[in-house]
């Protein structure tokens, strides 16, 4: 066949008002990837865009399908792709639109996926497949990081956390749960008929050119199997310093902490605090080209350019303690530990920054100081913990207001007080609108960080050697400049970032 894009009209890019998804129902996404064309309106018509060496019959094929007179054209094939994931994902439906279909599929399970199965092509398999895979592109469309199928005595419950916070979804049929729970379990290799003890396992899919690895958790529950997915985007943008919320003054310190040849940098908070999003920041601040690089994480998240990464397998034996034993053989200069979780881990991370390693890891505490006390009472000696530690970074993630629909109010004396400021009371802030806009979900779209920054000086190593108690230790790093969470919120609640609500409910009162 010859090649029908010389001589066409050439465009460097299609814009994205002229992508009509009604022009493409009933042509299937996997056809016009292999023919490298697409349809779309502009001016009123519609036009045909092909990528170098697209054939003459595929336009003239796909002029047929849509039953209309077309203009052709040629554009880059990296924008035919391009047009192609954005008007097929702007297409697919929701998966409330495609309960109706599905509450008829049997409870048979799906046949065994594909390596990386496209959720823009639909489903071509049994009509639970195609509710599967509603459910999971509904939820990438939205932002969500996990979703939550939870059988109930009178149903299925479906819940996507967006920004931290569930919002409830459409609720699939029950006569669904069976050949939705199978459907899942194939797809992350689990075993279908084991139902009596939890099961994880890890499912590909695409979103177009976009890979997302699907993290499935599975326990048994009074009604049934409860299934969490959490959603992990291997090609998403990665944050920088810069865009993680720190206030200037603690990135400028934590960029000069960077800097050091040894010791260790302690990221803390909770579960979903944003921890291995600001390593893997402080780590695209090295330079990795000149440097060995080494990770050991559980699991790893996303990979990373001139980095090696390994990944724990408690079941084999391979823990954290045990890879970083033979990571410290692979002569690193920079090593990251997920997690420190036991005494032998904490031990050998020590040794390591001792002996002229940077060490990066997190630990699961409220705040930055208490690491420290953290740290001893797993056993860690306290002056050796003091030689090596560098910096404590604490953080929390807080919801950004909607800039369209935000209000101006006050702060209240109760909040001033809780927030540990209590002459702060009547100043001018900012809070949601309950009903939110077009742009946002209740009021916010988004997250940031609030941060507090514990900069090890010589005095505070040596009140670490010491021993001393918690309370003078705050009192020895808030002479050297620290500044807690709250402040770092309040300053962000007076600059219309975010809410007094939202800085308590990640941070908590002050304690008094």
């Amino acid at each position: 066949m010859s090649d029908a894009s010389q001589g066409l009209p050439a465009l460097e890019r299609i814009e994205e008002e002229w992508l009509d998804p009604a022009l493409i129902e009933a042509v299937p996404v996997d056809w016009v990837r292999r023919h490298g064309v697409v349809p779309f309106r502009r001016n009123g018509q519609v036009a045909i865009a092909g990528a170098d060496g697209a054939a003459l019959q595929a336009y003239e094929d796909l002029a047929l399908l849509l039953g209309a007179e077309a203009v052709w054209v040629s554009a880059p094939a990296a924008e035919i792709q391009r047009a192609i994931d954005r008007c097929y994902f702007r297409r697919a439906g929701r998966p409330d639109e495609n309960a109706a279909p599905a509450a008829a599929a049997t409870a048979a399970p799906a046949p065994p996926r594909r390596e990386a199965d496209d959720l823009l092509a639909g489903s071509a398999d049994a009509p639970v497949a195609h509710y599967v895979n509603g459910i999971l592109l509904e939820a990438v469309k939205r932002g969500a990081s996990d979703i939550h199928i939870e059988p109930f005595a009178d149903g299925l419950a479906v819940r996507y956390r967006i920004d931290g916070l569930l919002y409830a979804q459409p609720n699939p049929p029950r006569p669904l749960e069976n050949a939705l729970t199978a459907r899942l379990k194939v797809m992350a290799k689990l075993d279908l008929a084991e139902k009596r003890l939890p099961q994880d396992g890890v499912a590909r899919v695409r979103v177009g050119a976009r890979e997302i690895d699907v993290r499935v958790s599975s326990v048994p529950v009074a009604e049934g199997e409860r299934i969490v997915l959490r959603l992990l985007h291997r090609e998403s943008t990665r944050f920088t310093l810069n865009e993680l919320g720190m206030a200037p003054a603690a990135l400028e310190q934590f960029r000069g902490i960077l800097r050091a040849p040894h010791g260790i940098v302690l990221v803390t908070g909770p579960t979903g605090s944003g921890k291995t999003t600001t390593l893997y920041a402080a780590l695209r601040e090295l330079d990795t080209a000149h440097l060995n690089v080494l990770t050991i994480e559980d699991p790893i998240e996303y990979q990373l350019p001139d980095i090696g990464q390994m990944q724990v397998h408690p079941k084999i034996g391979l823990t954290f303690a045990r890879g970083l034993r033979h990571v410290l053989r692979q002569d690193p200069d920079v090593v990251l530990v997920g997690e420190t979780r036991d005494l032998e881990t904490a031990e050998i991370v020590v040794r390591a920054s001792l002996t002229g390693h940077l060490v990066f890891t997190t630990l699961h505490t409220n705040d930055a100081l208490g690491a420290v006390t953290r740290l001893v009472d797993m056993g860690v000696a306290s002056y050796l913990l003091a030689s090596a530690a560098r910096a404590v970074l604490g953080q929390r993630l807080v919801r950004r207001l909607c800039p369209k629909c935000r209000r101006e109010t006050a702060l209240s004396a109760e909040e001033a007080a809780w927030l540990g400021q209590p002459k702060l009371a009547g100043q001018t802030a900012w809070t949601a609108a309950p009903e939110g806009c077009a742009e946002c979900l209740g009021g916010y779209k988004g997250r940031t960080g609030i941060h507090e920054l514990l900069a090890v000086t010589p005095e505070i190593a040596e009140a670490i050697r010491l021993n001393v108690p918690p309370a003078e230790l705050r009192t020895l790093a808030e002479a050297a400049g620290f500044r807690d969470m709250l402040a770092d919120g309040v300053d962000k609640i007076r600059a219309g970032v975010t809410s007094a609500a939202e800085v308590l409910r990640a941070a908590g009162a002050r304690r008094t």
